[in-house]
């Protein structure tokens, strides 16, 4: 191991011995380097936020895991004032969390969506580098370290500094050998996009053996309708009269309250303890990483934690579908009281088979028949809920259902194989 390391004169931004040693690299001496700044520049669209109009949010999640909506705001629940607007394929980074890997393209979804100084976004000159090889350069360990080594402060809060950051350079193939590469990582990409689709296709399936199409209403009206006694949950009319499916009569109805216990786990959040914190997407979106947040900078000090194989869902937005089994990339995160935790009971129904089950229309419409209030902030009501009976299979006949199940650690597997072939093409290790 060499004593000491060399590094151009012409390529000093900063003296310090963190930022030097974090600096070099080993590259493919095929391509040329060039500065960050020579095809990011800073867009400051100025949004000023007016009380009566609704805003989108966004978040930039850790790792690498790209841009998504957070979520739509009145402008006078926002506090601040002075925003900065999103356009459909800027680069956005996080000046706190770039370091950990928190930057990505905006896309469609979050186009005209409004950032706060803490975020930058940066408009993309397509005549030096493509937007996907961009994206695809971002996600490299490499690119990660760029951001840490321009990044300062004090523990848990480095922000990155702008002038540093865009003054890094990059190894930089030719546009037509940028495409090329892409087409390689997508032809690798695709087969892990197979197994998305073969869970579809599996959540369908499942969809299909459980629930079958309620019949057409007659086109008389009729003057009297009757439900069984034993299985009213609730007196109101719009539950006798939504709240109706029909279902496989092979498989037994069974209360959601039998399989999932509330957790109530209580911490106290610390001040200078680092907080992993949590985003359900709606529409069966499924549980993210939202950001890590230092203790002093979150509000409320009474959260829950959540664990790996729970349920976690919405009080306000379970009716659009924000619920999922929490993974392990949220293990350990907190969470406030708007969302409810939930242990399963494994002895009556696989983790798989309940992700299977959740992913479904009507699913979707027992969490909003449980569910009340003003228009817009209805919230599910818990015993409503747990009392909704659906049809569950039995374990035996869940594990047969889940045969030939596609492997979703594998689909993380092949993305981290095409990813490390990208890598290894722009960067020769040590």
């Amino acid at each position: 191991m060499s004593a000491i390391s060399f590094i151009q004169f012409s390529r000093l931004t900063n003296w310090s011995v963190k930022y030097l040693k974090g600096f070099a690299f080993n590259y493919n001496p095929d391509f040329n380097l060039v500065r960050i700044g020579d095809f990011l520049t800073r867009s400051k669209t100025v949004v000023n936020v007016e009380d009566d109009v609704e805003y989108k949010r966004v978040t930039i999640r850790l790792y690498n895991k790209g841009v998504c909506q957070r979520d739509t705001e009145k402008g006078s629940n926002i506090g601040t004032k002075r925003q900065f607007l999103v356009k459909e394929g800027q680069f956005l980074l996080s000046k706190i969390d770039a370091r950990n890997g928190a930057f990505g393209i905006a896309t469609e979804e979050v186009d005209n969506a409004i950032i706060t100084a803490d975020f930058f976004a940066y408009d993309i000159d397509t005549s030096v580098i493509d937007p996907t090889f961009m994206v695809l350069i971002s996600t490299t360990k490499q690119f990660q370290t760029f951001a840490q080594a321009a990044s300062k402060g004090t523990t848990g809060r480095q922000r990155i500094q702008e002038d540093e950051f865009l003054n890094m350079e990059i190894p930089l193939p030719s546009l037509k050998d940028q495409e090329k590469m892409v087409n390689q990582y997508q032809d690798n990409i695709n087969k892990a996009e197979q197994i998305d689709i073969d869970i579809a296709n599996k959540q369908r399936q499942v969809a299909k053996l459980l629930f079958s199409n309620k019949p057409e209403k007659e086109t008389t009206n009729k003057l009297l309708e009757f439900s069984s006694f034993k299985s009213l949950r609730n007196w109101s009319v719009k539950t006798l009269l939504h709240e109706g499916f029909s279902f496989n009569p092979d498989f037994d109805l069974v209360r959601i309250g039998d399989f999932l216990t509330r957790n109530k786990t209580l911490i106290d959040v610390q001040d200078d303890v680092e907080y992993k914190r949590v985003t359900i997407k709606m529409n069966n979106g499924g549980v993210f990483l939202r950001d890590q947040q230092i203790g002093s900078k979150i509000g409320t000090k009474k959260q829950y934690v959540i664990n790996e194989g729970q349920f976690l869902l919405s009080k306000i937005d379970a009716r659009n579908g924000a619920f999922g089994v929490v993974t392990e990339e949220v293990d350990n995160a907190i969470i406030t009281g708007n969302f409810w935790t939930f242990d399963v009971d494994t002895s009556v129904i696989d983790p798989t088979f309940l992700s299977l089950i959740t992913a479904n229309d009507q699913f979707i419409q027992f969490c909003a028949n449980a569910s009340n209030g003003t228009t817009g902030r209805h919230y599910l009501q818990e015993d409503d809920f747990l009392n909704v009976q659906i049809p569950l299979p039995s374990l035996e006949e869940q594990e047969k259902i889940l045969k030939g199940f596609p492997d979703r650690a594998e689909k993380a597997k092949l993305i981290e194989a095409a990813i490390q072939g990208f890598e290894d093409a722009i960067f020769i290790k040590s």
